[in-house]
């Protein structure tokens, strides 16, 4: 008896790694530094987050096949540079810079779709090469100079809906879509399928080739939407805008442990996922565990905090990191 009520303690704890770690976060930040509890910081976390969680839930369709997109980060610079260039027009909106963006961003997946499905190139092979080149393409259309865009768009940023700030809701609108299109339709569970074995995914009738370029280009185009997010708050594109942002989604994405959990608490994974690693960044800042500064090694000092929490939450740090069959 005592060794079944142990087992469903241990399946309980392993089942909500996601919010035990959140909860951890938040306390020791909290207990570090008591304004971090405020209302204000809260929210402020939250929405400097969105643009993350935004992004993770399309890296989520393209970890649940089994693949990798390393390219989310040059994809949202590449899209927010577009959009900028177009807002340039006094005719030229918020609303269709936002489509020419998606679009983009949809371009930019298709591209890394046809070269994994028709060409048989790896997935990591693939974005990696697509990351440098579309930072490259930006850096040269720019020559390296900064880019401003119009106050409507700025104003957009930092609007709210019954006091709920835009980045807030478009993320839950985000999450709530992905969640239903990945529980309730066929096309969620042939994603899954694919991810279980694409072998017997193909014995079975579906079109694995459709179903892979369908989650790189929706992969894309959340991309696209999580840079115009960014920019919409931020105002200004500079050359490293959303650089390195692949190993904080990446990380957002293993926290909320929506790819290890199959689907079960979907919503909760995404937002405890982007919420948890924008609240250690925030934390680290602000109580001055690293420098508030644009020096390299806070990078390295927060994707190692990432990286470790990451591994807590899916099992790695108790299990080796390789077994006697993969070195023979």
């Amino acid at each position: 008896m005592r060794i079944l009520r142990r087992e469903r303690i241990t399946e309980l704890l392993l089942r909500n790694t996601s919010l035990i770690l959140f909860v951890a976060v938040f306390l020791f930040f909290g207990l570090q530094m008591p304004q971090f509890f405020a209302p204000e910081s809260i929210s402020n976390i939250v929405k400097q987050a969105a643009f993350t969680g935004i992004v993770a839930v399309g890296m989520t369709f393209v970890l649940l096949t089994a693949g990798i997109d390393l390219s989310v980060g040059s994809n949202m610079y590449l899209s927010a540079l577009f959009a900028g260039m177009l807002m340039g027009d006094p005719g030229f909106g918020v609303v269709p810079a936002l489509i020419a963006a998606l679009m983009i961003g949809g371009l930019f997946g298709a591209i890394n779709a046809f070269c994994i499905v028709r060409l048989k190139i790896a997935p990591f092979v693939v974005t990696l090469a697509t990351l440098v080149a579309g930072r490259g393409l930006g850096t040269a259309i720019t020559e390296s100079h900064g880019v401003e865009y119009p106050r409507s768009l700025l104003d957009f940023g930092v609007s709210s809906v019954l006091g709920i700030p835009m980045p807030i809701i478009v993320f839950a609108l985000v999450v709530v879509g992905a969640h239903f299109v990945l529980t309730r339709t066929a096309f969620g569970r042939e994603v899954y399928a694919v991810g279980n074995d694409i072998e017997a995914a193909k014995k079975a009738g579906l079109n694995t080739g459709r179903i892979i370029a369908a989650v790189y280009i929706i992969c894309g185009m959340m991309a696209a939407l999580g840079g115009f997010i960014l920019i919409a708050q931020i105002g200004r594109l500079t050359q490293p805008f959303a650089r390195g942002k692949e190993l904080d989604i990446i990380a957002a994405a293993v926290l909320g442990e929506f790819v290890r959990r199959r689907g079960q608490c979907l919503r909760r994974g995404y937002r405890l996922g982007a919420d948890s690693n924008g609240a250690v960044g925030a934390g680290l800042y602000r109580g001055q565990f690293i420098p508030a500064t644009d020096d390299s090694s806070s990078d390295y000092f927060l994707g190692g905090v990432l990286r470790q929490l990451a591994r807590v939450a899916t099992g790695e740090a108790q299990t080796p990191l390789y077994t006697r069959r993969d070195v023979m």
